[in-house]
């Protein structure tokens, strides 16, 4: 279901103190019957109005979501390695997902609570006369960002999924499945609305809240996975172009809170991200503590594909032998525990960075035949990570395949890029094919098949909401 289990005044006292959702499940069941009135009260000054939208940041719902989104779609690109076995994992690992997985409602449940939520939110917004047009202008542009972020993976995932905009719970219990084409173009006028909404200032220190070129950078992204590079290119210019962000040269500090090349993060209580904490749900599996295995590490594959001499192995990846064996474990994020005395630390949950904008851009501007500024923007990135720049008399061919091994060395780990970019992308081959079916074909032969590039349905909300198809390939 993707409704809330709960009285609308128990929601707005749980986002007005900060409260989280014990359960994702609870968010996408059917409550009971309400009225408007505890919503409403919530709209009713820009304090509580404020605290209410912000209640979407803090919510358990997003924090047991972020995790699984980049470990899932990591280990389905080979790109991570699962180190404990379970048939769960092990399922993407091959790339042979069953419809009853225990794992892929965790993509589902969380995304469709963050969306009712967001929904409810923007409702209220739109009912409310107490609020002055600046604040609700920020509100509603937080809202529309938050619901356009989260649909981008879903569509990215399932492809066709629902599309609930209202806070109406018993239809959106029902909804079937919306195409594609009309998710991603929905999610690309919530981001171009917001855009207008918002302004470049951010509403919270350390950018934790969203403002305008977060809106700008999650265009960017969406243009470019639909192709439309012109459009692409000028979302990517706008944020790289408005002065408030820089590449991070020093790798080491690159995922510190106070980096510049942060465009969105996550607050946390500890300052600990949750990708290295097990104070946050689902954090600790790309940390261990010493001598211990941690959860999920980088492949070798992907380790042994960067160049020498790159920075970022370094930086970001730790070889380590724990028990006679060598693991790439992934360090990105430097703090897995507070130092002794410390109250916080200094590291959030980046969601958006200024690097990605950079090789969006270069794949936008050689699909549009500006080859040189392609090549001035991967070789930005390839600056920082001290790397030589490329050829200038480079192949638009190659210089694509140049682009994508980039995105590989620089987004591992992060947000499910790597497959994302091999299910987006046509197979240089041709025939119909993607990356995916090259790159994990090839790796996989036995197990591969073409609709892979999809998860499946969670069987238990087709079981709920017989409206429900089944993606190609999967037991109907």
């Amino acid at each position: 279901m993707l409704s809330f289990n709960i009285h609308k005044k128990v929601l707005l006292s749980l986002l007005l103190t900060g409260g989280v959702f014990s359960s994702c499940k609870k968010l996408v069941e059917i409550g009971p019957p309400t009225t408007q009135v505890g919503l409403d009260q919530a709209f009713a000054s820009e304090a509580t109005a404020t605290s209410a939208v912000v209640g979407i940041y803090n919510t358990s719902a997003i924090r047991e979501w972020m995790f699984p989104m980049s470990e899932l779609p990591g280990l389905s690109a080979n790109e991570l390695q699962n180190n404990v076995s379970s048939p769960a994992y092990d399922e993407f690992k091959t790339n042979s997902i069953t419809v009853t997985n225990t794992l892929v409602p965790n993509l589902w449940y969380g995304a469709y609570g963050t969306i009712s939520q967001a929904n409810a939110m923007m409702d209220g917004l739109n009912r409310s006369t107490a609020l002055s047009p600046a604040v609700k202008n920020q509100l509603l542009g937080e809202t529309k960002v938050w619901r356009a972020f989260i649909y981008g993976y879903l569509v990215s995932m399932f492809n066709d999924v629902p599309l609930p905009l209202k806070d109406d719970p018993l239809g959106n219990a029902t909804l079937a499945r919306t195409p594609a084409s009309q998710v991603w173009t929905q999610l690309i006028t919530d981001l171009n609305e917001a855009q207008g909404l918002l302004t470049d200032a951010y509403p919270a220190t350390q950018r934790t809240r969203i403002n305008r070129q977060t809106a700008n950078a999650l265009l960017a992204r969406a243009y470019l996975y639909q192709r439309d590079w012109a459009k692409a290119e000028a979302a990517a210019s706008a944020v790289i172009n408005s002065g408030i962000y820089s590449l991070n040269k020093d790798l080491n500090t690159t995922f510190s809170n106070s980096s510049n090349e942060v465009i969105w993060q996550l607050a946390t209580l500890t300052g600990l991200s949750i990708y290295m904490t097990n104070r946050d749900a689902q954090g600790g599996s790309y940390a261990a503590a010493a001598g211990t295995v941690p959860a999920v590490t980088l492949t070798d594959t992907l380790y042994n594909s960067m160049e020498a001499g790159d920075k970022r192995k370094a930086a970001w990846v730790a070889a380590t032998d724990i028990g006679g064996q060598n693991y790439k474990v992934i360090t990105k994020y430097k703090l897995r525990v507070l130092a002794t005395g410390s109250t916080m630390g200094n590291e959030y949950s980046v969601i958006l960075r200024l690097a990605e904008q950079y090789l969006i851009r270069a794949e936008a501007r050689a699909q549009l035949g500006n080859i040189p500024g392609a090549i001035a923007d991967v070789n930005a990135i390839r600056d920082k990570a001290g790397l030589p720049a490329l050829d200038n008399s480079i192949s638009l061919a190659n210089l694509l395949l140049a682009i994508e091994k980039e995105r590989k060395a620089e987004l591992f780990g992060e947000w499910g890029h790597r497959w994302f970019d091999l299910k987006r992308t046509p197979a240089v081959s041709g025939g119909g094919k993607t990356r995916a079916d090259e790159v994990i074909g090839g790796m996989r032969p036995a197990t591969w098949t073409s609709t892979d590039v999809l998860y499946p349905i969670p069987d238990a909300q087709r079981v709920s909401n017989p409206a429900l198809t089944q993606n190609p390939g999967y037991n109907n």
